[in-house]
């Protein structure tokens, strides 16, 4: 079914969870041209937010533009209404169904991109061995703001497949600066593009825009890895 605001497709996607199974929204994309063998992006949205944000849907709107289809997702505990993320493992899961899903209706390659909690949880299922061609982060969360003391990086060396980190200079998720740097470095293969003067959510000071042209404002930078990395 399509969504009446989009021509994207509705779709549920079934979770395995260890006290049973579970199924959540998602929406798929074509991209612009309908080329069935293009590569998909699957998108998860951050720990506040579900998969309907405008930030989101600006930005997968723009990827498909750019000629990938694109899945958004829920993860299970934003599908039942609730805004604090469950655990790590159930998030794991269902970025495995999700992929799973894409691999059963497409041919293409297959990027996991997440815009923070999102990413992260990407970055935990590939290191555990799920199976995509790059990884994209949007404001990855390297630590809580604050605690640098607390980073969040044991399981990025693991990671053998590109990635690629879109962060802004001022995001308190990743200061000190150099933290980060060194922690991107300790990656098998792992590039930054900074936006300058970005917050956690690419906010601009004295620079407002909507949320959904910030996210569309991503979409070329993100293309441009996915062709050099992936074709």
């Amino acid at each position: 079914m399509k969504s009446p605001a989009t021509d994207e497709e509705l779709l549920t996607v079934r979770v395995p969870l260890p006290a049973g199974a579970v199924e959540v929204s998602a929406v798929f994309g074509a991209p612009s041209g309908g080329d069935a063998s293009a590569s998909v992006v699957a998108v998860a949205h951050g720990a506040g937010a579900r998969m309907d944000h405008p930030f989101l849907a600006g930005f997968a709107a723009a990827l498909r533009a750019e000629g990938f289809a694109t899945l958004r997702f829920n993860f299970p505990y934003a599908e039942a209404g609730r805004r604090m993320p469950g655990p790590a493992a159930h998030a794991v899961l269902a970025w495995r169904a999700v992929i799973e899903s894409i691999r059963e209706r497409s041919a293409g390659r297959v990027i996991a991109c997440g815009k923070s909690y999102g990413g992260r949880m990407a970055s935990m299922a590939v290191a555990e061995g799920m199976p995509v061609d790059a990884l994209v982060y949007l404001g990855y969360p390297l630590h809580p703001p604050g605690k640098p003391e607390k980073p969040r990086v044991e399981h990025l060396p693991v990671v053998a497949v590109p990635q690629l980190f879109v962060e802004g200079t001022d995001d308190p998720f990743i200061q000190p600066l150099s933290q980060f740097e060194d922690a991107v470095a300790s990656c098998q293969d792992a590039r930054i593009e900074w936006f300058e003067g970005g917050g956690h959510s690419f906010e601009v000071k004295g620079a407002k825009r909507p949320p959904a042209e910030v996210g569309a404002s991503l979409a070329p930078t993100v293309s441009s890895f996915i062709r050099d990395v992936v074709g």
